[in-house]
């Protein structure tokens, strides 16, 4: 899925962004490119990161299985 936004206004650390339809998100400045400006046109990418998900997954069913294992 892929979102556009532009730079609405900079306020200290955070960036106001804007959304096609006025729906304004806050954002880290520092997330984004250093000469980022009032005005610049970002696009963002958002995937389904499934890889990472069955990682977390995996980590916590180990953890898990030793808690159980050793309360015996």
């Amino acid at each position: 899925m892929q979102i556009i936004l532009t730079v609405d206004r900079l306020e200290g650390k955070q960036v106001i962004l804007k959304t096609k339809d006025g729906e304004t998100i806050e954002w880290p400045k520092n997330k984004l490119p250093e000469n980022t400006k009032e005005g610049d046109v970002l696009n963002f990418e958002i995937n389904d990161d499934n890889q990472e998900k069955n990682k977390q997954q995996k980590t916590a069913q180990n953890i898990l299985k030793e808690i159980l294992e050793t309360n015996e």
